[in-house]
């Protein structure tokens, strides 16, 4: 960041009292930030761990204070709550701005307010939300645009703190930005160049109250685009909230479909990926981006990720041949659709970011026949959808996990003759006995798929643990095989 003291004086924060709710990887963020632009700020935190301390006696150095152990009482003379991610709307902190009429933002909204300040063009954002894909969405927009030679970065949700990146010197030219529900909620201001979402179906509905709450803060993605909204032609709710946004004149719908695309839709046609939205002729032309053999791995549900990155990609005016080359330079995260290994015919694939039972669905899609390791904390899901339309590919179920009885009763109900195992544990040694046992229900040719279709938090720290003991017990098991 260049400019020296005027700088802060723009910005419009430096003077300013400002509470930073949350000592996580954002708000530590939004803290220094905040701070080097002249704001008094004071970090307060829950927690009052080693994680905290340390991170607090870093802070302090930059003339942040912190608060550790106390996330409910508002900071006195406060003028701006700025809140990481998680913190729920109804947490006290909250009620105490709304009683002092202090307004309560996210720190994505902290960083469109900072966009430009380094006296440079802000960077467009383009932006993808929905239930399940958008991390594997925005990275693949970013290889996209890496491949058109734009200087990019995925942020938001994902990679290093958007605030940073709107705040880098030299600027970067447009950002992939995924935005999760809660993110949107905090981000009264933001509006993308264009945006997306990938599906909608019931997620986290314990933190936003109702599905319709949940659906209003996705559908904010939307609001103030400027050339394209991107919805899934095969998810009506998407459209829906396409027609309710309010955008700049101009701006178009365009949709993506595993189908043939229709005007202003990008879709797939004899393994083609092809673009009838952003060519001269919409009903005469349409335009090949790449093959879905140039997508890892070309599951229809990751197509589908393609489509919606392409779109914005070439909503962005990227060239056909960036969009192939981006999807060929792109490898997916750990523990998405990620082959693990084949022993004795039996390929073993762990889906351990599938935490809802919409992302199981697409992940059962792909596979036939399979056994299923599934279970965990249910986040309110139910599982009668998922079962019945899974049903006929399965050769057998484990379940493990705090709410594994919900997932159990939707199969009585709709696949009483699928084989469950119910291990009735929690504990982490879990795992490896449901690769025992989906080993022993699997046949050759089948796949041993753990897609939970639940979070991991009452047997794991996080998805990624959960995958890597999942993967662990899968090596051993081959390693097993290898000195038979």
């Amino acid at each position: 960041m260049s400019g020296g003291s005027a700088v802060p004086a723009r910005s419009g924060f430096a003077g300013r009292r400002i509470t930073v709710a949350g000592l996580g990887v954002s708000g530590e963020s939004a803290a220094r930030a905040l701070a080097g632009l002249g704001a008094e700020v004071t970090v307060v935190d829950g927690g009052d761990g080693e994680r905290q301390r340390t991170t607090a006696a870093e802070l302090a150095a930059a003339g942040v204070e912190t608060r550790l152990g106390d996330g409910a009482t508002l900071p006195k003379g406060t003028e701006l709550v700025v809140t990481s991610p998680g913190w729920r709307p109804d947490s006290p902190l909250f009620a105490a701005a709304a009683a002092n009429s202090v307004e309560v933002v996210g720190d994505v909204e902290i960083a469109w307010r900072l966009r430009g300040l380094n006296g440079e063009r802000p960077a467009p954002w383009l932006a993808v939300t929905g239930t399940n894909g958008k991390t594997t969405t925005v990275r693949m927009l970013a290889a996209v645009l890496e491949a058109a030679g734009l200087r990019t970065a995925a942020v938001g949700n994902i990679g290093d703190p958007i605030i940073d990146a709107v705040l880098a010197d030299p600027p970067y030219d447009v950002l992939a930005v995924e935005l999760s529900s809660y993110q949107l909620h905090w981000a009264p201001s933001v509006r993308p160049h264009s945006g997306a979402v990938l599906n909608l179906a019931p997620d986290h509905l314990d933190w936003h109250g109702s599905m319709a709450a949940y659906a209003a803060a996705k559908g904010r993605v939307y609001e103030g685009n400027e050339v394209a909204c991107v919805y899934n032609a095969a998810d009506p709710a998407t459209e829906a909230l396409v027609r309710e946004a309010d955008v700049v004149a101009g701006c178009r719908a365009v949709g993506f479909t595993l189908g043939t695309p229709g005007l202003s839709q990008l879709g797939v046609v004899d393994g083609i990926l092809a673009d009838r939205a952003f060519v001269p002729d919409r009903r005469e032309q349409a335009q090949e981006l790449a093959e879905i053999t140039d997508v890892d791995p070309p599951a229809p549900h990751n197509i589908a990720n393609a489509l919606a990155a392409a779109a914005l990609a070439r909503a962005y005016g990227v060239p056909p041949h960036a969009v192939r080359d981006g999807l060929r330079a792109f490898r997916p995260d750990p523990h998405r659709v990620e082959r693990v290994a084949e022993v004795g015919g039996v390929t073993y694939v762990d889906d351990s970011k599938a935490t809802n039972p919409h992302a199981a669905a697409a992940s059962l899609a792909a596979y036939d026949p399979v056994v299923w390791i599934a279970g965990g904390l249910a986040k309110g899901a139910t599982f009668d959808d998922l079962v019945a339309t899974a049903a006929g590919r399965l050769r057998g179920v484990v379940l493990i996990g705090a709410d594994r009885g919900l997932i159990a009763e939707a199969l009585t109900r709709h696949a009483p003759d699928v084989p469950v195992v119910d291990l009735d544990r929690t504990d982490t040694g879990a795992m490896a006995a449901a690769v025992r046992e989906a080993t022993r229900l699997a046949r050759p040719g089948d796949t041993v798929l753990m897609a939970p279709a639940c979070a991991s938090m009452d047997m794991f720290t996080n998805y990624n643990v959960r995958g890597d003991v999942f993967a662990a017990a899968v090596h051993v098991l081959a390693a097993g095989q290898d000195e038979q």
